[in-house]
């Protein structure tokens, strides 16, 4: 990184710092990432005494939630394969505090801002034998200090998309010297892989792996049980389209088109789990249903098992739902923030439907073109395909086998990323001789 550029980073890194500091409290997700920072080199100094320098650590960091599902396979590989090691998981997004405490790591907090007090002070604690990025989050002055330390550098599910701000300008002279300093690249792809050498990883330390997410919902599938007590009551012939992560602007294509699809198929069901389920996201969808003359119930109410609709108000619980439907719908196609996953439907055999946005998602792209899923962009294209898949076993059934086949295709990547880390890690050490 030059030198300008590296005294401009790191003044906008104290600026975040002082912002955390002073920031007054709120419920605004920028409210709480800088509350959560506040006191954080004292969390990390804090754990320290719990580090055995005796074993080694993996540090792995995933900025949101959909990068720690990526994460969570290597670090559920290494708990069971290496006992030996020691695991701190960090992100970076508010969304993600919660799934990020359900790991079971040895430590898990935020990743402070990326400035060099806050990077010493962090590798001071932790005393990482390998720090391990998931899909793209590297951070250039957490890097270099690392990397300086003898901290062996690793990126899992690395991911960098053919528009990506990070290959010109300003981000890539950022940028260029934390991608050398990589130790260990597994590449979601061969194109990730080239790009991710252009960025400037050294060719010869960077693999195709795959994508962690694939086995990540392949094994949630299986492990999903048909008797639970969220998905027995549930459990009905009726056709089921299960629309998942929605924002009220595929909202008002879908349930447009729901009125209409019902008209047909008038004993066809909607679960929808809206991304963000507030009382002022759930109550205009418990309207809409009044108005249309439908049943809506909240998800586990007793009125939810019988019901036309059923609104789930919780989060956490969409990747068990989706074993529910016929049909599958992504939200965040029809919205700024990009499509959610696909991949969860898909790893059940359920043919997905998704909005025009979804350009960005490769999983989307690849999906569509195996004939698993279908992107619509009009209110009569989403009719047109809700009807055909909830309408006709065999279509469905071909798009659902599709769907399935692709999810496997992708499968493998969880033990070629572990293989990977643990090169990283070394050998564990051997046990201490019998007294």
């Amino acid at each position: 990184m030059n030198p300008a550029l590296r005294l401009v980073y790191g003044a906008v890194g104290q600026l975040a710092r002082s912002a955390a500091a002073l920031a007054p409290a709120g419920h605004s997700k920028l409210s709480r990432s800088l509350a959560a920072r506040r006191g954080i080199r004292r969390r990390f100094a804090a754990w320290s005494r719990h580090r055995d320098t005796r074993r080694p650590l993996l540090w792995l960091h995933a900025p949101s939630v959909g990068e720690g599902l990526q994460a969570r396979v290597v670090l559920d590989l290494v708990r069971a394969r290496r006992p030996d090691v020691q695991l701190a998981f960090t992100f970076f997004s508010p969304s993600a505090e919660a799934f990020a405490h359900s790991l079971g790591a040895d430590f898990t907090d935020y990743l402070p801002f990326d400035t060099a007090g806050d990077a010493a002070a962090v590798l001071d604690a932790l005393r990482p034998t390998a720090l391990v990025f998931s899909k793209l989050d590297v951070w250039p002055v957490l890097v270099g200090e690392a990397s300086r330390r003898g901290v062996r550098l690793g990126l899992i599910s690395g991911t960098v998309s053919d528009v990506s701000s990070r290959s010109g300008g300003i981000a890539s002279s950022l940028l260029h010297e934390c991608y050398e300093n990589l130790d260990a690249v597994g590449a979601a792809t061969e194109a990730d892989a080239e790009r991710i050498v252009a960025l400037g990883s050294d060719p010869a330390v960077v693999l195709v792996t795959g994508d962690t997410r694939y086995d990540q919902v392949w094994e949630r599938a299986l492990r999903v049980d048909p008797g639970s007590a969220l998905l027995a009551p549930l459990r009905d012939p009726r056709p089921t389209l299960v629309a998942g992560s929605t924002w009220p602007s595929d909202e008002e294509v879908l349930l447009e088109a729901w009125s209409a699809v019902r008209r047909d198929l008038y004993d066809a069901r909607l679960v929808i789990a809206p991304h963000e389920p507030t009382e002022s996201h759930l109550q205009p969808i418990e309207a809409w249903a009044r108005d249309q003359g439908l049943s809506i119930a909240r998800l586990g109410t007793p009125a939810s098992e019988t019901a036309d609709v059923v609104l789930v108000d919780r989060t956490g619980v969409l990747g068990d739902l989706y074993s529910l439907a016929t049909v599958a719908f992504v939200g965040g196609g029809f919205h700024d923030a990009g499509l959610h996953s696909v991949l969860e439907p898909a790893a059940f055999g359920v043919p997905v439907v998704f909005g025009p946005r979804h350009s960005n998602s490769r999983d989307a792209v690849m999906l569509h073109r195996s004939r698993g899923g279908d992107a619509v962009v009009t209110l009569d294209e989403m009719i047109e395909v809700l009807e055909s898949w909830l309408g006709d076993p065999a279509a469905r059934d071909a798009a659902g086998a599709a769907a399935r086949t692709f999810v496997e295709r992708g499968l493998g990547a969880g033990e070629r990323s572990y293989r990977m880390v643990a090169a990283l890690l070394g050998e564990p050490a051997p046990p201490p001789p019998a007294a």
